[in-house]
């Protein structure tokens, strides 16, 4: 399996796997469905994603880059900004493994919570780095 490919199964995998997102999340989609709510207010969406090639003449390796957004209903920001936050803690520098790949790093570099552009949807983003080292 491709690291990008690994590492977003790890992440779906790892955001699934928090009973605390999942309390509030109604999902964590790659493909939103028609209801991705579900019985709650809120659900986690991959976005867009980025590599950058760091590798040298004796490895491959790069970092990955990978925007997890947040969708909620909920009146306010305050659903949005305790998911952000749980997804946080869930990966910054968490001692997780890849299979196929050698996971070196990973952090939550960035969250952002605002309101969308229909106005009445908060939107939050919290982008997640990984280091990541490919077999030859």
């Amino acid at each position: 399996m491709g690291a990008q490919a690994e590492l977003q199964k790890l992440l779906y995998d790892t955001l699934r796997a928090s009973t605390a997102i999942m309390a509030l999340a109604g999902g964590v989609y790659d493909r939103v469905p028609a209801d991705p709510y579900k019985d709650k207010t809120a659900y986690i969406s991959f976005g867009p994603t980025d590599v950058v090639d760091d590798g040298a003449d004796c490895s491959v390796s790069g970092t990955h880059s990978f925007q997890l957004d947040v969708w909620s209903k909920a009146v306010g920001q305050v659903e949005a900004k305790n998911i952000v936050d749980l997804i946080y803690r869930a990966l910054h520098e968490a001692e997780l493994t890849l299979t196929a790949n050698a996971l070196a790093e990973i952090r939550v570099d960035f969250r952002r919570v605002f309101t969308d552009s229909d106005g009445l949807t908060t939107h939050g983003v919290a982008s997640v780095t990984a280091s990541i080292e490919e077999p030859e």
